[in-house]
Order: C-alpha cells, then structure tokens, then sequence
C-alpha cells in the first residue's frame, strides 16, 4: 500500500514552495532545507484543495507558485519604507568621538635589564674560567716538573741500590768463603 502524500509549503523570496510528501522529512528533503523548517514554524502542512491540486499531480516535486504581483510587492514595500530624510526632523548633529588613542608600545626596559644580567654573568663566567684553566696549566706544568725531578731522583736512588747490592753480595761471597 503507498504512503498516503500530503502537501507541504515554504516561503521561498517572493514565492511559495509546494510539494507533495509522504512525511515532513521527505517534504525537506525536496526543498534540500538543511534545518527542520517545521519546528521553526516556516513550513506548514496545506490543505486548501485549490493550492493542493498541482503538487498532488505531481509528487515529490518542487512547485513554486508567486505569492502575489509584481506590483502588489512593489507596493508592499512602497508602505513599509521610512521616511525620507527630508519628511524627519533634522536630528542635531552629534560631536564626533575622538579616535582612541593608541596604546603606547610596552617598555623594553625589563628585557635589557635581562638581557644585560645574562651578558654580565657570562662575560664573568667566561673571565672566571680562564683564571682556573690559567691556574690548571700552572700546576700541570709544575706537576710535570715534580714528576721529572722525582724520576731524575729515582733513577739516581735505584743504581745506588744495585750499586750496594752488588757490594752487599761481595760482601757475603767473602764471608762465606767462597
């Protein structure tokens, strides 16, 4: 059995849209109304059988029918216009409103005094380093000399040990008889 077609209708600009739908849904889905158009209460279910004949020969087709005449529109609009501004009263004039002033530019000052605080601590750093690496090439230097020294020293000590042990030996050969 087929769905039983109603006839729906939106305002469309100067014309109305009909179309003949099982449901509200399909009747949107022939306009391509994105929105629910009934609940907005711009769409409305027609009954009148002189607006229904057309769409119900034709469904699930769009009809666009004129809401009125060009002239009765033209009219229409003629009644809704205000008044020119010849009919007002000359409103006073109102004193113009001085821009805003800009706003000043924010201060630089607490960067520079940052960006100096950051210069300062690392030209210290840098000058501070220096002094202990001064100091480091000092002391390798001198540790080098001391090891040296001490080296010189022990070569001396260890041929007057082999020196006195060779005495020592002699010594012992001789008591042994030998």
């Amino acid at each position: 059995m087929a769905p039983s077609l109603k006839v729906f209708r939106t305002p469309i600009g100067f014309h109305d849209a009909y179309v003949a739908a099982p449901s509200q849904k399909a009747a949107l889905e022939a306009w391509g109304a994105d929105a629910n158009l009934f609940a907005r209460g711009v769409a409305e279910r027609v009954t009148d059988a002189e607006l229904i004949k057309e769409p119900l020969a034709r469904p699930g087709v769009v009809i666009k029918r004129r809401r009125a005449s060009m002239a009765e529109h033209f009219a229409s609009l003629a009644k809704e216009k205000a008044p020119s501004r010849s009919e007002e009263k000359p409103r006073p004039a109102r004193p113009r409103r001085k821009p805003p002033a800009p706003k000043p530019r924010p201060s630089r000052d607490a960067l520079d005094r940052a960006e100096q605080a950051l210069a300062d601590e690392q030209l210290r750093a840098r000058e501070e380093l220096a002094v202990l690496e001064k100091e480091q090439a000092r002391i390798q230097a001198e540790i080098s000399k001391l090891r040296a020294k001490q080296g010189k020293q022990a070569e001396r000590l260890e041929r007057r040990v082999e020196q006195e042990r060779r005495r020592h030996d002699a010594a012992l050969d001789r008591w042994r008889g030998s």
